[in-house]
Formats: C-alpha cells, sequence, structure tokens
C-alpha cells in the first residue's frame, strides 16, 4: 500500500504542476494570437483547472473504473464550492461584482440540472455521454458570446489582463503546452493506479475514492487559484474560475464515463451525491449573487459550506 500511495502524492503533485505549465503555455499562445485576456480567462484557464479531473477521468474510465471517474466529477464540484469557496471566504470575503459572472450563474445551474436529471434513471449510457459533451460545446460557445459581449468596464476584465503574461515567444508556450499535456496524461495515469490499488486493499469502492481522496487532489489547484486571487483582490476570478470549473467537470469530466464506459452507476451517486451537489450549487449562487447589484460571500457563509463539507465527508465516512 506505501508504493500506492506515493504513487497517489506523486501523480497529484505532478498534476498540479502539468496543469499550471498548460495553462501557461495556452494562455501565452492565445494572447500571442490576439485573443483577449477575458476570453482566455474564461475559457482557457477553466478548462485547465478542470484538467487533471478530465484526464483523471479518461484513464479511470479506460481502466474500467468508472465509478472512480463519476465521483471525481460530481466529488470535485463539491469540493470547489463547499470547501474552495468556503475557505476562501473565510480568508477573505468574495465580493461578486462583475455582470459577466454572474451571467454564468444560470448556465451552471442549467447544466448541473441536465446532469442530475441524466443520472435519475441509475445508468450514465453512451448517449448521456453525448449529450454532455454536445453541452460542453454549447457553453463553450456560450461563454465566448460572454466574453465577446461583455463591456470593457466590467472588472473581471482588468483582473484578467494583470494576471497574464504580455509577451512569451512562441516556442516557448507551444514547449510548456505540449509538455504539460504530456505530465498531465503521466500523472493522472500515475494517480488512478494508485488510487484504484488502495481502494482494492482497503476494500472500498471506486465512487468513493473519487469523491474523496481524488476529489480533493484535483481540486487544490483551484483552491491556490482562488487562495492567490482573493489575496490580490481578484475576487471575480475566484469564482468565475470555480464556475468555469464546474462547469467544465459535468460537461467533459462526467460525459467520459459514458463515452469510455457506459452501464449501470451506484444507487448512492442518485440519492447521495448528485442532490447534495445541485443544493450545494443553489446555495452558492445565492450566496454570490445576493439580493443586489453586488454578492457578497461573507465569513459567517464560507463557515457554513465548510461545516457542509465536513457534514459531507461525515457522511460518506459513516456509509462506507
Amino acid at each position: 500500500m506505501l508504493i500506492q500511495l506515493l504513487a497517489i502524492i506523486a501523480g497529484f503533485g505532478l498534476l498540479i504542476w502539468g496543469a499550471d505549465r498548460f495553462v501557461l503555455g495556452a494562455s501565452a499562445a492565445a494572447r500571442n494570437l490576439g485573443v483577449s485576456p477575458l476570453l482566455i480567462g474564461l475559457t482557457i484557464v477553466s478548462f485547465g483547472t478542470s484538467a487533471p479531473e478530465i484526464l483523471v477521468s479518461v484513464m479511470a474510465s479506460f481502466n474500467g473504473n468508472p465509478g472512480l471517474a463519476i465521483g471525481n466529477a460530481l466529488g470535485s464540484n463539491i469540493t470547489n464550492i463547499a470547501l474552495v469557496i468556503g475557505l476562501t471566504a473565510v480568508i477573505v470575503p468574495l465580493q461578486v461584482k462583475s455582470e459577466t459572472i454572474r451571467r454564468e450563474m444560470p448556465v451552471l445551474l442549467m447544466v448541473t440540472l441536465l446532469a442530475c436529471a441524466l443520472l435519475l434513471n441509475g445508468t450514465l449510457s453512451v448517449l448521456d455521454g453525448l449529450i454532455l459533451l454536445i453541452g460542453l460545446f454549447v457553453m463553450i460557445g456560450w461563454t465566448i458570446y460572454i466574453g465577446l459581449s461583455s463591456r470593457k468596464e466590467d472588472p473581471i476584465a482588468d483582473e484578467f489582463a494583470d494576471e497574464f503574461p504580455e509577451t512569451m515567444p512562441a516556442s516557448w508556450s507551444l514547449f510548456w503546452l505540449f509538455f504539460g499535456i504530456a505530465v498531465l496524461v503521466l500523472s493522472s495515469r500515475l494517480l488512478v493506479w494508485g488510487a484504484v490499488g488502495i481502494a482494492t486493499q482497503l476494500g472500498i469502492s471506486d465512487l468513493v475514492i473519487g469523491l474523496t481522496i481524488i476529489a480533493l487532489g484535483t481540486s487544490l489547484p483551484e483552491l491556490a487559484a482562488s487562495i492567490s486571487c482573493v489575496i490580490k483582490d481578484e475576487h471575480d476570478i475566484a469564482i468565475g474560475n470555480i464556475i468555469g470549473s464546474n462547469m467544465f467537470n459535468i460537461l467533459a469530466v462526467l460525459s467520459m464515463p459514458g463515452l469510455i464506459a457506459p452501464g449501470a452507476i451506484q444507487t448512492e451517486v442518485i440519492t447521495r451525491d448528485a442532490p447534495f451537489m445541485l443544493i450545494l450549487t443553489l446555495v452558492f449562487i445565492f450566496m454570490a449573487r445576493g439580493l443586489h447589484k453586488t454578492g457578497l460571500i461573507n465569513r459567517i457563509e464560507g463557515s457554513i459550506l465548510l461545516l457542509l463539507y465536513c457534514g459531507y465527508q461525515a457522511l460518506l465516512y459513516f456509509t462506507i
């Protein structure tokens, strides 16, 4: 078991570093092509922070462990909202000023409702995977439309402009882009191997491993990015990263087991995990939108989210 544990630790470390290199290379390449920082932030960065979950889902599905992939998709969304947003808001209350972000929130809710509806029949089929994959392209198109139609004075546009390097040689941007992808592929294989090995030895289902250890580990880039953003007073990016990441998790990550390893899903997904993800999403949107023009997730609300995360982990522990 020690070897598998070391594989998980190494896999997480390489996943985080590889995702960072991928985002750096892809963002610089897009900037060199004249793409606006706002569009880069709304698309490439959101995809990049979800890249660990996507690669882990693909590897787990090919290895015949779709439960791990499903748990990773749902668990990452739960972790992103309850732990990442909760902890970040406790450190610094999160203000939501961007109209762009507010327009993305209903899309996140619709995507979450779609996932719950597809899972209700107790299976994740190829058709379900195709629906989610089509939804991914629709969502990307909608996000690009939002970015193009957003006003230049939107606060998040300035925040993204400060985040990305003005120039990077094309050769270096392409190097980091493809090198990051290679690291992501290798580290995800290592992580899945270690996780499946530990689950087998402990007699724990792939689903629970995906909901807990894997979800927490693959959400570390979001946690690091959110804390870094609020320290730099970039609250809208912190919120926007989570919204984008959660949409990618559902549409890209959850579609993989349907397309690669379709079949029945565990009952707990329908009765426990998907409903909890939906409830958390509703709570998060209510907090972030607020009743006025500017939403605020304060420390009390952040603490509530953290308590919900701890309660969910306890529920998983007592229902193993």
